[in-house]
């Protein structure tokens, strides 16, 4: 339970510091729901990126004759959640 707790504290500390940027850009207002939703979007895409990498790992471990064809899907599909992350953050401002 504590690490539990721990974890949460430092995920909420991420999506500040990640979020920060996005204050320099508001014009002198302070839009916390759009900095934690922008510091939101980023954490999951970093998430998902992060699963896609550990699966595509495994995969050629079991069968590394099919390494080509995991590693461009692995691409492809990094580049849809980034672009996702990216229209995200977008919305967000």
């Amino acid at each position: 339970m504590v690490n539990l707790v721990r974890a949460g504290l430092w995920a909420v500390g991420l999506m500040l510091v990640l979020a920060s940027p996005a204050a320099a850009q508001d014009g002198g207002g302070f839009s916390m729901p759009a900095q934690l939703g922008a510091g939101l979007a980023v954490i999951g895409a970093g998430i998902g990126i992060g699963m896609l990498g550990k699966g595509a790992v495994e995969s050629v471990a079991r069968q590394p004759e099919s390494a080509g064809t995991i590693q461009v899907l692995m691409i492809i599909a990094a580049a849809l959640i980034e672009g996702l992350a990216l229209f995200a953050v977008i919305v967000c401002m």
